[in-house]
């Protein structure tokens, strides 16, 4: 009875103690996976998995993804881990806050559709009008007896007379003149011929009807000026002796002048004739000229690689002189583009043949972008013309792209070097994938042992390696392979990769001039 008795009490000792233990446990680890903040309100504590794949980046190259810490190939700095983004409704979008957007000084605007009027710019010269360009000739031979236009660039008017000349020739023409007036029977016929060769030397009628009345032979011809201008040339000196159709002076008209403007082959497109244009010179400030379009060069110029655009203005003042120089702008209509999409040139991102915008997500608490491809067409002044990939009315960010661009690189979303291939994006028949990926090397053979290495994978359509930049440039097919193989190809070659390291077996075959990594020590 006893040994009962004492079983029972060891029974409930027992007993007590497991309650007391389960009871001091559930006060000591019941809270165990939480924590109390200041407040007092618990915190769901973060389980970390260890299978969890830490993706490693570097700051200033966030194309660079490597599996542990270390060192950029590129530039040496140590890799940050990259922090892992939640993926929500839009897991290709980047997420910015209203305060991120301010000081970032991200800023859109809507895509909306506009006339395309192309403004050029142009730069050129003021030059004689060729077809007011005269040549002042003598019209006999003979000796300048006195030169009345003593200087270039002296004003001379029609009818003035700008020289003196002796020619004996002409003293012979008059003799034969009056000497046939005098036969007898009168011969009109020899009188008639005379006065035509007196005609031919560019006598007037008034000074041949002087000559028959006076019957005194002139020894000294008058030089008239057969049209008014400025002097550009001056041929002669007095005292010279000159042959029939020498020249004297060259004669300019310089109330209307040619303005001829430089363009460059692509501006010629877009310029015809008939477009109004304007034109300034820096020594004329704040006077604005204007004309229009009358002729464009139909040859480059082989040196200057431009093709000249002649346009005509009035210059009754005589201020536009010969080679002044004139910036110039022809405004030109675009009728094939009437009412098409218009962007700001800021909104454009380039990267290689592509040209890229950040789309504003609708309908979300917080700003997002997504990065979009587009189809470019003529550039205006500040803008461009979109044939494709945008609709009216969708918000871009028209000023901090690239901070938009950075901050989808440093979180791994696509970017302009960060570009995957979806089912989306995916391209097909001749269209080829771009991408650029950093390869460590050194030498000539490095470079044909990663090129060749890169285009024995299937789907390869070139391949060229730059040793100063240590950057593979490859293009590919993305429906038959992707970057990742293309990685692992070179890497099995010997040659580091941005995310795969070359085994050591297999860079150690390398020859000696091929060893780079001694060189990054």
């Amino acid at each position: 009875m006893k040994h009962k008795n004492s079983f029972q009490k060891t029974w409930i000792k027992s007993g007590l103690l497991i309650a007391g233990g389960l009871v001091l446990g559930w006060f000591l680890f019941h809270n165990a996976g939480n924590s109390k903040n200041p407040e007092g309100l618990i915190i769901q504590e973060h389980q970390h998995d260890e299978s969890e794949h830490q993706i490693w980046t570097c700051s200033m190259h966030p194309q660079i993804r490597m599996d542990k810490p270390g060192q950029c190939p590129i530039c040496g700095m140590d890799l940050i881990p990259l922090q892992p983004v939640t993926a929500g409704p839009n897991p290709d979008a980047v997420h910015m806050t209203e305060d991120g957007m301010r000081l970032a000084e991200v800023q859109t605007s809507l895509v909306g559709r506009q006339n395309i009027e192309k403004s050029i710019s142009l730069t050129g010269k003021v030059q004689v009008d060729e077809r007011r360009l005269k040549t002042q000739a003598a019209h006999i031979a003979g000796r300048i007896e006195e030169l009345l236009v003593s200087f270039t660039g002296e004003l001379v008017a029609k009818g003035r007379v700008i020289a003196r000349i002796y020619s004996p020739s002409l003293v012979t023409a008059q003799e034969e003149l009056l000497q046939a007036r005098l036969l007898n029977p009168p011969q009109p016929d020899l009188v008639e011929a005379a006065r035509e060769k007196l005609h031919q030397w560019k006598l007037t009628d008034e000074q041949i009807s002087g000559i028959e009345k006076s019957g005194k032979l002139q020894p000294v011809f008058d030089v008239r000026a057969n049209v008014s201008g400025v002097v550009l040339n001056k041929r002669v000196n007095q005292g010279d002796y000159v042959q029939q159709g020498a020249a004297l002076f060259e004669v300019a008209d310089l109330s209307r002048v040619w303005v001829l403007l430089d363009a460059y082959e692509s501006d010629l497109p877009w310029i015809k004739e008939g477009d109004a244009a304007s034109f300034s010179v820096e020594s004329i400030p704040g006077q604005a000229f204007s004309g229009k379009v009358t002729f464009i060069d139909p040859v480059i110029d082989p040196a200057t690689r431009v093709a000249k655009v002649r346009v005509e203005a009035d210059n009754p003042r005589g201020r536009l002189k010969p080679e002044m120089f004139v910036r110039g702008t022809i405004a030109s209509a675009l009728p094939e583009y009437r009412e098409e999409l218009v962007i700001p040139q800021s909104a454009v991102l380039w990267t290689g043949p592509r040209s890229v915008v950040y789309v504003k997500v609708s309908g979300t608490d917080e700003p997002e972008f997504r990065m979009r491809e587009i189809e470019l067409g003529p550039a205006l002044s500040n803008a461009y013309v979109v044939l494709n990939g945008l609709q009216e009315g969708e918000e871009i960010v028209t000023n901090g792209a690239f901070a938009v661009d950075a901050a989808a690189q440093l979180a791994g979303k696509p970017s302009m070097i960060n570009q995957p291939v979806t089912s989306s994006h995916r391209m097909s028949g001749t269209d080829q994938a771009l991408q650029m990926v950093h390869v460590s090397g050194n030498c000539d053979m490095c470079k044909e042992r990663i090129e060749t290495a890169v285009k024995s994978v299937s789907g390869v359509t070139s391949a060229d390696w730059d040793a100063d930049r240590q950057m593979l440039h490859v293009q590919f097919d993305p429906t038959k392979t992707n970057l990742d193989n293309i990685q692992k190809t070179v890497a099995a070659a010997g040659h580091d990769t941005e995310k795969y390291k070359a085994p050591d077996n297999a860079y150690n075959q390398l020859p000696a001039c091929c060893l780079y990594r001694k060189k990054q020590k």
